[in-house]
């Protein structure tokens, strides 16, 4: 599949703030981005079943206003620890001016066009990708991991690493590129 990252190996990262397995796996990404390949880059999209399309949403409404930093890991937490569902526009408003947005911005991005745009490109990579469950880690576009898979959220990491050399090599034209 395409990416995004140019000459750099994507590290996409598909989950929903629902997920209490992506709630658990936050710090640990938080921690291994510090120490990221230097040829890899990491992208994150939401994972968009029907249940879960409004938290896309606000996602990309909080990446439209240069929020994220501190809305992401804050939205994990108010779903996992304090138990606030965030289904539904009030109540992603009320969360929005809790943690420094304003309101009437948010809600304006909340139903722009370019949010709108950015669920349909989500929908397409879900799709393209073969995103069955999160949290989903791809390489490169094409290799696809999960902490189910890999054994566990340390060994996940250790095969993304592998995976980001093997896309390198091959990338090069490399032999050898599956070892």
């Amino acid at each position: 599949q395409a990416v995004e990252t140019g000459n750099k190996i994507e590290v996409r990262e598909f989950f929903w703030y629902g997920c209490p397995h992506c709630y658990d796996l936050e710090p640990a990404i938080e921690a291994w981005l510090k120490k990221l390949p230097r040829q890899g880059q990491f992208v994150r999209t939401p994972g968009v079943a029907p249940r879960w399309l409004v938290h896309a949403r606000a996602y990309y409404a909080f990446e439209a206003l240069g929020a994220l930093g501190k809305t992401h890991v804050a939205f994990f937490k108010a779903m996992h620890v304090q138990k606030r569902p965030l289904e539904d526009e009030p109540s992603l408003l009320g969360f929005a001016a809790e943690n420094g947005v304003d309101k009437e911005k948010f809600r304006q991005a909340f139903n722009s066009f370019g949010v709108r745009l950015k669920l349909d490109k989500a929908r397409q990579l879900n799709l393209e990708m073969g995103i069955h469950s999160v949290p989903t880690l791809v390489v490169d576009g094409k290799y696809l991991t999960t902490p189910v898979m890999a054994g566990g959220n340390p060994e996940m990491f250790k095969v993304v690493e592998f995976l980001i050399q093997k896309a390198a090599r091959e990338r090069k034209g490399g032999k050898n590129s599956g070892k």
